[in-house]
């Protein structure tokens, strides 16, 4: 089969909108547009309708009940809402005052964690920010040492997005709550590729996001417990008492359908789509480690996503690097601005160093790709890192049998 390129393996980013889901979508534009507070009229019912099969089919996914659904714009969304809602919920004091309360997170999450935590440091909230080991893994017992008798909320996500590394969220989320604190996870990696028990799993707040699991952009959900115990927010967004006050505002219901198809046919296709997607990525991992020298894993050997890889490869400059494969659609290690080029933030928690962190590639494989674009992929990728290496000084040196951590460089 022949293969068109450029080859998409950046679904950690985003994915391929399912052919189903824009199937199911396309009505809500043309004969089913009613708006769901519209409750006077047969198109305002139908809408409402819509959105409240697509609410039972989110919820379905996670293990929930319908009434704890919150529908957002994104996981961005939902992790704002949980995280300030929650902890201005239950601060222990007024804004402005120090010992509002203990937050427990980590110094890799995704950044719609780790900024709305830090505005909430600056508000008087006590902040513990993990560290993971050079797996990248979270533990519950991290998260017990760090447990406080003010802790109000713990947010870590269930798997990491640049590494795939999958935390100890259950077993977290079982500490948290025991001890009356609230249970927050960014699940926007997990949910639609790992089985999910809300219930089972020890969890009070999940953000989840639907272009991650080929639906549309621009629409995420938030589950909100509401028994045992019933977890409480403050909205974050004021104005029409939309998703039981949490987040007012014309419901998205093109958009909300698709989520919820997407739910669906994450739930019916999950297990065997995670089988074939670990396969692929065990393959692409095992040619391109194997065969390439001073290459490197990064993430948990075992704990990680089916989906996901990130690896390093020594001696090969980031950017050169991502030129190079340029038939390939993926991320790099690396952030690129308009005036630096910084290490990616994730990696350097784990301790990879600077020069590995530049250098590395993070592949994720989706719903649509091929054993065919992995064959095509691994070739590409050695090749590509086969003809920097030439041009590197630093490589020569390496196989020389030079130490080049023992060289001291001179700054004149």
């Amino acid at each position: 089969m022949p293969i068109k390129l450029p080859i998409y393996f950046d679904n950690a980013a985003t994915t391929r909108c399912d052919p189903r889901v824009v199937e199911a979508m396309l009505p809500c534009f043309t004969e089913r547009f009613g708006n769901p507070g519209s409750r006077n009229h047969r198109f305002g019912w139908e809408a409402e309708e819509a959105v409240d099969i697509a609410r039972g089919q989110v919820a379905d996914l996670i293990g929930a009940s319908p009434k704890e659904i919150v529908f957002t714009s994104g996981s961005t969304e939902a992790n704002n809402l949980a995280i300030k809602g929650a902890a201005e919920m239950y601060a222990k004091k007024p804004e402005g005052e120090t010992g509002r309360g203990h937050i427990i997170t980590a110094i890799h999450e995704h950044k719609a964690v780790i900024d709305p935590v830090k505005r909430l440091e600056k508000r008087g909230f006590d902040v513990t920010w993990l560290t993971p080991g050079a797996d990248g893994l979270i533990t519950a017992e991290m998260v017990s040492r760090a447990m406080r008798e003010d802790t109000i909320l713990c947010t870590i996500m269930w798997a990491n997005n640049e590494i795939g590394t999958i935390n100890e969220v259950p077993q977290i989320g079982k500490i948290v709550r025991a001890a009356g604190a609230v249970m927050h996870t960014d699940a926007t990696q997990w949910v639609g590729k790992m089985p999910t028990n809300v219930t089972d799993d020890e969890i009070d707040l999940l953000s989840l996001s639907g272009h991650k699991i080929y639906g549309p952009k621009g629409v995420g959900a938030l589950y909100v417990r509401r028994r045992k115990p019933r977890i409480r927010l403050v909205a974050q967004t004021e104005g029409g008492g939309q998703e039981r006050g949490y987040r007012s505002g014309t419901l998205n219901v093109p958009g909300i359908v698709g989520l919820g198809m997407a739910c669906e046919l994450c739930g019916k296709e999950m297990d065997s789509e995670r089988e074939r997607l670990l396969k692929l990525r065990k393959k692409l991992e095992t040619a391109l480690a194997g065969s390439i020298e001073v290459t490197q894993v990064n993430g948990h050997a075992e704990k990680r996503l089916p989906h996901l890889t990130n690896i390093s490869f020594g001696f090969v400059e980031g950017e050169g690097l991502m030129m190079a494969v340029k038939n390939i659609a993926c991320s790099s290690g690396s952030a690129c601005t308009s005036a630096s080029l910084e290490p990616s933030y994730v990696l350097k928690a784990l301790g990879v160093g600077d020069e590995l962190a530049h250098s590395s590639l993070r592949l994720s494989l989706g719903r649509f790709n091929t054993e065919e674009e992995v064959d095509y992929a691994i070739d590409n990728i050695r090749e590509a890192v086969e003809k920097l290496r030439l041009l590197s000084p630093l490589y020569d040196m390496h196989k020389e049998g030079i130490d080049i951590s023992r060289i001291e460089w001179s700054t004149h």
